[in-house]
Order: structure tokens, then sequence, then C-alpha cells
């Protein structure tokens, strides 16, 4: 099996193919220009910098291109990155395809598809139903390939609907508890917060913002189809605007990109498991290509904080003795 890129240690020579997930031009102190590359496997990512680049260079190496990579494995500021030793385009020959450099949720999406439609079916309130299960159909093909995010958390294929199947098992353990909390309100917002996303970045592989992810935003994008939606379905009453309210809210603060605090229960619980779903994905995957004993790289979300991984006998968790 192929070695993934976090698997070589500091000073090893790394020679495979890797998929370029974004490559920035930038000029050196020294004047001359220089490329910096962001590569991947399905194991993760790596940067690297291709110095003194020529015009060539930068046309050739673009994001969703695949690279023949023979570098070192070094450390910068705490995180590992490649001195390129070599570069060159992968040739028909080598019989290599973006997929294989692709990683993807650990669910099928019929078996996302099947979890997100029972939730659906649970909902009392024929409204949210309608509205939350009308929602999901319009971005049907885009909700289950889109990422998550474009870095972070859940970038990868699949990652939006594995998130929103992660938060509506959170939401419905929190729910049993404190059955005070409406569940239909509260899985609603779960499915439809992020849904914006399927227009704020386009597409699943190497994704960037586009036109209307740079000037609105996935919240205000789904602020309005909220209400296009519910008025193409007759549906009137409180139901839409507290649906409005979860997804406006979802980020917690201003400063964290929410136009409006949570003021309602169900809302900063959407806020405080969307959050949480969130880390605990980043600090998994840091966590994987981590030995038992050591710290993980520095994670920028995260408050630049390297975490530990103690050495203790593994438990699978969530079942009661």
């Amino acid at each position: 099996m192929d070695k993934g890129i976090h698997q070589f240690e500091i000073g090893e020579t790394v020679e495979k193919f890797m998929l370029i997930r974004s490559a920035k031009k930038a000029v050196a102190s020294n004047g001359k220009p220089f490329l910096t590359l962001m590569l991947q496997d399905r194991t993760g990512e790596i940067e690297a910098k291709l110095w003194d680049c020529s015009g060539d260079d930068e046309k050739a190496y673009v994001a969703e291109k695949i690279v023949k990579v023979t570098a070192e494995m070094t450390s910068f500021r705490g995180k590992s990155q490649l001195r390129l030793k070599t570069l060159r385009l992968a040739a028909s020959e080598d019989g290599v395809k973006i997929g294989d450099f692709l990683k993807s949720a650990p669910l099928t999406i019929e078996e996302m598809g099947d979890e997100i439609t029972r939730y659906i079916f649970e909902m009392k309130n024929p409204k949210l139903q309608r509205l939350t299960r009308q929602l999901v159909k319009n971005h049907q093909e885009a909700f289950f390939t889109y990422p998550a995010a474009m870095r972070n958390h859940h970038e990868y294929i699949s990652g939006l609907a594995y998130h929103v199947v992660s938060m509506l098992k959170l939401a419905k353990a929190i729910a049993q508890l404190y059955p005070s909390l409406n569940s239909d309100l509260l899985y609603a917002g779960v499915i439809v917060h992020d849904l914006g996303k399927v227009k704020e970045l386009s597409g699943t592989i190497s994704a960037s913002y586009t036109f209307e992810g740079k000037l609105l935003g996935h919240i205000p994008i789904m602020i309005g189809e909220i209400g296009d939606t519910a008025r193409e379905l007759g549906i009137e009453g409180e139901e839409v605007t507290l649906l409005q309210h979860m997804v406006l809210s979802h980020h917690g603060k201003a400063e964290w990109g929410s136009p409006k605090a949570p003021l309602i229960k169900e809302a900063e619980v959407l806020h405080m498991i969307d959050n949480l779903d969130a880390r605990m994905n980043m600090m998994d995957r840091a966590l994987e290509i981590t030995e038992p004993g050591a710290f993980t790289e520095r994670i920028q979300p995260l408050d630049y904080r390297s975490f530990y991984k103690p050495s203790l006998p593994e438990t699978t968790g969530g079942e009661d003795g």
C-alpha cells in the first residue's frame, strides 16, 4: 500500500504521486517568484515550495493536476513541509487518476441519505418537515457530494452530509436528555444550517468560493432560500422565521460570522453541536496521523494548539457497561 504523506519522518525522502490542491504565486525577499503548492493524497495534505519558478511552471502546476514528487520531509514552524527536489506532471502511462488522491466520508451516499431521510420523517411538525424535505430535494446531488468547508473540517467528498449525520446523532441524544427542546426544529436546523454551502463553494474537488459565496456567504444565501421555498410551498407561520433564525445564528457570534446570536434554545444547541462536531473532526484527523506518546502538529483553527495522543489502550466508547 502506498505510504501516506504524514507517515514519512522528518529527513526522509518522499517519492510519490500527489494531487495539487492549490497553487499560489508569491515573490521571495530576493525578488524571485515562487509557488506555494498544497499537495494531497488520501491521508492528508502538505505544503511544498517551488522556488525560482518560471512562467511555464505557473501555468503547468495548477489545482487538480497530478504531479510526481521527489522531496525531503522537513518541518517549518511546527508543521511538516516538503523541500522539493524534482517535480513533474503525471503522464497517461503513469496510470494515476484524481480519485486516487481524494478522501471521502466514511459512509456511502445511500447510507447518509437513508439516515437523513429517517430524521426528516421523525418530524411531527408538517411545516418543518415539508420545508426541510424540499430544501434537501432542491440540492440533492450537491448536498451529498460537497465538502462541508474548504479547509479545516470535513473538507472532503460528501463531508457536508457526513457532518449533518453526525450532528443529527448529537441532536437526538441531547433532545432525549432535555425534553423541553423542540426536536423537530433542532433536526431541521441541523439539516439545513450549512446547505447554503452548495452555492457558496464551487464543487467537490479543489473547491473555491463562488461569486455568490464571496459576496453573500452561505448563511444569507440559505436565509433567502428558506423564505423562497416556504412561499413556493404556501407555508406560513412562526416555523419559517424560527428556521431562518437557526441558520442565521449557528456560528454563535458576529465575529464568527453570525448576523444574530442564538436567541432560542434550539439555536444555542445547534451552535454548540456544530462547533463540537467540527472540532472533533479536526482533532481526530490530526491524531490519526500522530503516533501514541507524541503531539500533533499545531492546529490553526484550534488556537494553534498541539494535542497529545495518549499511549492508552483504545476504547470503543458510547456503550454503557
